[in-house]
């Protein structure tokens, strides 16, 4: 501890120790300085001051203010230790401070209760700040009711339309499984988003983690009852549903309570993991789980043995089993399909005709739906309220699961430290670098140390860099009348900017400053022609003459925000920029080089690119660091300043060692307005003056010039003017001292010759090139984010041969026809996940473009979208192999299909979907936005060839019994029959109680059944290709409407950008 007391005497505490303040050093300024060894400066005379903090330690525990402290610690002791009456009211005061019904022992001052209350709150105005997610949510909802409800428009009752009439509901709960279900898995990147908030909220004793999570429950119900009610509207009346008023509302019940069951299952998935993609694999497993085990998509009879469990946990089969048996309750149909019948059967009685549809009587023109759901599903009406109670139960369960992993396990995989580099490594070109260069003396660090250990404590001259062989900058970079206005929704346009005038000479550090809101980076992207909305009036020179095309390439701009892959290592990501944007003509060594010299900081040694080639924005370099790394920065632009490089910084309230390091600046005040723009002068005595000569009150002795003039504009915390300095600064000789300075830059400028473009494009370097180191960086990223990769392998494989062992060894009966199909659609179905978490990097990487990368023209929009195209597209084929090796044969499909079924379902279909979900992206504006969008957008596709061209052998329960008249055998009599509309006999020779199967072919089954004929299989693979192409095509069209030409979408196309 190197003080504690009076903070009235801690300066003359460490004057007295033998240091001194630098001049105009604040208290603070000078508080930190003491402890910092290139910082401190030594009192003249004193050469035994403390320097190490033993020493420090030391001399303050035999200072008089440490026995000061211990002697008011000792009557403190004695005046409130051991008095109960204090520790009782002590005790009071603190329990008063919490809410009733607060447990004595909690951190938090809020009763649950208050928490739900107050966080329900916050959640409301995150959806009304979030309406776009919302209202995409329910857009989806509405439109895929409008197309279901038109496919399936006015279904008649007859049994030919069962099987539709069946798929109706099922595709009723599809819709929940696919719009309500994956518009949940959509909330997995906003959950994680709100995952550090929550975690802050926790550690500052705001709310308990799981109330967040309540909270989203409580307040996301309305808004799924509306959604669902409109959905439910709109699909049930369009379709033609059964009438009953009952009917309706009972499939309202239970679609809008598997709807809430889902979002609490998903969300709960979302909290046991830490890791985004690992929640994405195991959605996506469960989904399978959730969509084949209803006992629809495949029958209980069929399930092998060792899943049938899978059923009896599955919330969605009981959902499912209410609205099928609540729609076919009621329904008596009239068999569209009788067999015998057509020509020679037109006299025919219904003794010797039998209907094909299950739940059918001998003799019996109707089938009863009842009867039809018990036989062919064994669902039935009278478990209906069980199931609204099991599926309650189900919905509960999962939320205390989602509530005690939301509270037990708030964190991030992130916020545990993981090594991505092996240590102590470099690239291999750093073995070209003399680490020992004698000429060059040691390490920063070792002159450090020796100057601690041995060098007397004195003022710290600044740091020096050398720029050798770096020519000297002569461009001068001005503006004149900047004025910018935005446009504000629902009000008059907001000007931002003002008549602002200034310009940054070679070799001088300009600083840019302003209370917060004055419009600092404002200005610094109006100049670096970083805007893309609003209207930017005024001019900008390069010697008085227009800019160059590539100016934005001949320019440095270092933000604020940190914008990075976050995959790269630094000397990785400098090396991308420096081969981006230096020329070929750079040959690949110097541009290693040169960025090893940018890593010792010593300001680009030896070489011409090192600096950029007008002149360096920064935007707050200084923000969120501490004093000795703000002063290294501060040096390090000093130093390229002396070397002949413009610079214009915007800093925030920096200390008077920083400030007097620049020489000159321009200050704004809010709406963007200039208050003075010119030379600082020594110790700031230039800008004090002005503003002391315009009325403002004496600087003070000690006072920051920084603070100062910030707080005599009315710009601090508490300062306020009754002066308009605006108008002080336009009619003061120093505004117009400054317009002539900048109309001679401009005179003398167009004597000069213009500044020539450096390179014939936008781009330094080819768009082959651009690409090329593109997909080595995203192929980097993905090598190391394991994570992602094993994620998306491991839900293939286990996918795959989840689907393989649910339909494992399908026999060729109808059904097991049908399993087969099926087990097609999910292994397609599986394509969703994946499609979601190939939107994230695709999303990020873009948003890594549009802040950073874009506006300093490293490459092309079009380079960027196709290295992300290339670099997930073999990932997918691997995963789609993995799935097809795990899947295939476990179904049972033949051999010498396999090849065909391969290309199809293993590298043309991952081609599909991966340009699919990546065309979603490009129009989506979050993760979350294009999750829904997928949804909604894509079309299950079944495009198969293993189960075409293979005899059908219908099991027991699926033949029918039919009596020939008499005298007629059974092939005599169904002979005609089958010669036109197919099917076999298992007795041909009897004369009663024919079996007769409908189906002999798969391909007569898929035909009849789903209109899918083997003749078109060559067709359809073209077909998908076709889409493959078309959905890359629209990956770019989709990035420019929407990412790169906001607002212009028209126009664009008639013009290059």
């Amino acid at each position: 501890m190197a003080y504690f007391g009076p903070a009235n005497l801690a300066r003359q505490y460490f004057v007295d120790m033998g240091y001194e303040p630098a001049h105009r050093q604040t208290t603070a300024d000078f508080l930190v300085a003491v402890t910092d060894p290139t910082a401190r400066i030594a009192r003249e005379g004193y050469t035994k001051q403390p320097r190490t903090a033993e020493e420090f330690a030391e001399y303050f525990l035999k200072s008089d203010i440490a026995q000061k402290n211990k002697a008011e610690i000792q009557a403190y002791l004695a005046e409130h230790v051991d008095q109960p009456e204090k520790k009782e009211a002590y005790v009071e005061s603190a329990r008063a401070e919490f809410a009733q019904l607060t447990y004595e022992k909690s951190p938090y001052l809020l009763n649950i209760p208050l928490q739900v209350k107050t966080v329900m709150t916050r959640r409301t105005q995150i959806l009304k700040g979030n309406s776009l997610t919302t209202g995409v949510t329910l857009f989806s909802f509405v439109f895929q009711a409008i197309i279901m409800g038109t496919l399936f428009l006015k279904l008649p009752e007859a049994t030919g339309a069962y099987f539709s009439r069946g798929a109706t509901p099922s595709s009723t709960t599809c819709s929940v499984l696919l719009f309500s279900a994956l518009s949940a898995m959509a909330e997995i990147p906003s959950l994680y988003a709100q995952r550090p908030i929550v975690l802050r909220h926790q550690k500052a004793a705001l709310y308990h983690p799981f109330v967040e999570s309540l909270a989203l429950t409580l307040v996301d119900i309305p808004i799924t009852l509306v959604t669902i009610l409109i959905f439910g509207s709109i699909f049930y009346w369009m379709v033609g549903l059964q009438s009953g008023v009952d009917q309706f509302f009972v499939l309202l019940l239970f679609v809008f309570g598997m709807a809430l069951v889902m979002k609490a299952w998903f969300r709960a998935i979302a909290a046991a993991f830490r890791s985004e993609a690992a929640a994405q694999t195991m959605a996506g497993v469960s989904i399978l789980a959730l969509a084949i085990y209803t006992g629809y998509t495949i029958p209980k009879p069929t399930m092998i043995g060792a899943l049938r469990w899978i059923t009896y946990i599955n919330p969605l089969k009981y959902g499912f089993e209410a609205i099928m048996t609540n729609e076919f309750r009621t329904l008596n149909g009239l068999c569209s399909n009788l067999v015998p019948q057509g020509p020679g059967y037109e006299n025919v009685t219904l003794e010797n005709q039998v209907c094909t549809t299950v739940g059918s009587l001998p003799g019996e023109p109707d089938v009863n739906g009842s009867r039809f759901m018990a036989l062919a599903f064994e669902f039935y009406w009278s478990n209906t309220w069980k199931n609204l109670g099991l599926v309650v139960v189900f919905g509960l369960a999962f939320l205390i699961a989602l509530f005690l992993f939301a509270e037990f396990n708030t964190g991030l995989a992130t916020d545990t430290s993981t090594v991505r580099f092996k240590r102590g490594t470099k690239l291999k070109y750093n073995a070209r670098s003399k680490a020992g260069d004698e000429e060059k003396g040691g390490t920063a660090v070792d002159a450090n140390a020796s100057h601690e250990k041995t060098t007397p404590v004195r003022a710290v001259e600044r740091t020096s860099y050398t720029t050798e062989g770096a020519p000297t900058t002569t461009d001068v970079f001005s503006w004149q009348h900047i004025n910018y206005v935005v446009p504000v929704p629902g009000e008059p346009d907001r000007q931002l900017l003002e008549d602002i005038s200034g310009y940054v000479a070679p070799g001088k550090l300009t600083a840019l400053m302003g209370e917060s809101g004055a419009g600092k980076t404002t200005l610094l992207n109006v100049l670096a022609m970083r805007t893309d909305t609003g209207v930017v009036t005024g001019e900008r020179f390069v010697n008085g003459q227009v800019l160059p095309v590539d100016f934005q390439s001949q320019t440095g701009y270092v933000q604020q925000m940190d914008t990075h892959v976050p995959f790269n290592t630094v000397r990785e990501a400098l090396l991308f920029s420096a081969k981006l944007r230096q020329p070929p003509s750079v040959p690949l060594e110097e541009k290693e080089a040169y960025v090893e010299k940018c890593l010792e900081m010593c300001g680009l040694v030896d070489y011409a690119d090192a600096t950029p080639k007008l002149l360096l924005f920064l935007d707050e370099p200084t923000s969120g660091l501490d004093s000795q790394s703000a002063w290294a920065i501060i040096s390090f632009l000093r130093t390229l300043a002396d070397n002949g490089q413009a610079i214009l910084c915007t800093i925030h309230q920096p200390s008077a060692e920083l400030f007097q390091v620049f020489d000159r600046m321009l200050l704004l005040r809010k709406g963007g307005q200039t208050v003075y723009f010119g030379d600082l002068g020594h110790h700031a005595t230039t800008l004090i003056d002005y503003f002391q000569m315009n009325g403002a009150r004496t600087c003070g002795t000690e006072e920051n010039p920084a603070e100062y003039m910030l707080d005599v504009i009315g710009a601090g915390a508490t300062a306020t003017s009754e002066q308009d300095w605006f108008a002080i600064w336009k009619s003061s000789p120093e505004a117009k001292a400054a317009q002539e300075e900048i109309a001679t830059i401009h005179a003398e400028g167009r004597n000069r010759p213009a500044v020539e473009a450096t390179f014939h494009s936008e781009f330094a370097t080819s768009w082959a090139y651009q690409a090329w180191e593109l997909f080595k960086r995203d192929a980097e990223a993905h090598w190391r984010d394991p994570t992602y990769l094993i994620a998306k392998l491991v839900l293939s494989g286990v996918g795959g041969l989840f689907i393989g062992l649910t339909f494992f060894k399908s026999k060729d009966s109808q059904q097991g026809t049908q399993n087969k199909l099926f087990a097609i659609f999910m292994a397609t179905l599986l394509c969703v996940p994946l499609a979601n978490q190939i939107q994230i990097p695709f999303i990020n990487m873009r948003q890594i473009y549009e802040i950073r990368e874009r506006p300093s023209r490293m490459y092309s929009w079009t380079a960027l979208v196709t290295s992300q195209i290339l670099i997930e597209i073999p990932w997918n084929i691997l995963a789609s192999s993995i799935l097809f090796v795990s899947w295939y044969w476990t179904i049972g499909f033949p051999t010498s299909r396999a090849g065909y079924s391969y290309l199809m379902m293993a590298i043309i279909f991952p081609c599909y979907y991966t340009t699919f979900g990546q065309a979603v992206a490009a129009m989506a504006s979050t993760a979350e936005i294009a999750a829904v969008l997928f949804s909604f957008f894509y079309a299950l596709v079944l495009t198969f060839n293993a189960i075409g061209r293979q005899e059908v052998n219908c099991s027991p329960v699926e033949f029918v019994s039919i009596n020939p008249p008499a005298g007629l055998t059974c092939q005599q009599y169904m002979a005609a029959y089958m010669s036109f509309a197919g099917g076999y006999l298992t007795n041909p020779d009897a004369s009663s109680a024919c079996q007769f199967c409908s189906i002999r072919t798969t391909d007569q089954f898929l035909e009849l059944g789903f209109n899918i004929r083997y003749e078109n299989r060559w067709r359809n693979l073209g077909i998908l290709v076709a889409f493959s192409v078309f959905n890359t095509i629209l990956i770019f069209a989709l990035t420019y409407i929407f990412r790169i030409r906001q607002g212009r979408v028209l126009p664009s196309f008639f013009k290059r950008k």
